[in-house]
């Protein structure tokens, strides 16, 4: 991970290339963060950014996060993350950082938490095929096998219904479609995770094998 910005996810809509193609987008506003603070390896370990997005009104914040805040001259904010790489230490605390730092057509990865769905069972939860639905058969929508007999246990790691979703999630290799900067908000090919004015990261691709895809694929 080597840059990166945070964002709101405003949901989805689609747009048409010059050459007709029809491509499904998600619609992130990306009003611009705040460098809170620089972590380098010399005084953390480790070389870090840390990004705050959306501010948060002044009797929300306790004493330390208005601190904080203070020494980057700006409020304090709802969503704080790092981004680590040394490519963001050129940005100094107090800067700006835009959409701007993506390239049309390069690979993204976006962060973010998926809706949640409460208790489900194992159909919805793990797509495990159903039994007969006929009157006569006593299996429909069951787990199925717990396991053998033999261990007199369910071994740790079996699906069984549970909680769905609600959990942090990433989708990789999505393409940076356009940055408007007028209205503060990315373009991102493809539906990411979360629901509608939810917060995510987008950081350039890590498993890419062509990060940086040609601007006139779009065309």
């Amino acid at each position: 991970m080597a840059k990166g910005i945070l964002g709101k996810k405003i949901g989805m809509t689609q747009i048409f290339s010059e050459a007709g193609t029809l491509i499904p987008v998600t619609v992130i506003e990306v009003t611009p963060n705040v460098v809170l603070q620089k972590k380098t390896v010399e005084t953390d370990g480790y070389n870090a950014v840390q990004l705050g997005y959306g501010n948060k009104p002044a009797r929300l914040a306790n004493k330390p996060e208005t601190g904080h805040a203070a020494k980057a001259k700006t409020d304090p904010k709802r969503f704080i993350k790092e981004i680590a790489g040394e490519e963001m230490l050129a940005f100094e605390v107090g800067q700006m950082v835009k959409g701007n730092i993506f390239a049309v057509g390069e690979l993204v990865d976006v962060t973010g938490t998926s809706k949640g769905k409460g208790y489900q069972g194992v159909i919805k939860r793990y797509n495990f095929g159903r039994g007969p639905m006929a009157h006569g058969s006593g299996f429909h929508r069951g787990i199925g096998s717990m396991g053998a007999i033999a261990p007199a246990r369910i071994k740790p790691g079996k699906k069984m219904p549970g909680r769905m979703g609600g959990v942090r999630k990433t989708v990789q290799n999505l393409e940076f479609i356009k940055y408007d900067e007028a209205n503060n908000v990315v373009l991102i090919k493809g539906n990411v995770p979360g629901a509608k004015n939810s917060y995510v990261m987008i950081t350039n691709a890590v498993k890419a094998k062509n990060p940086a895809l040609n601007p006139e694929s779009l065309a």
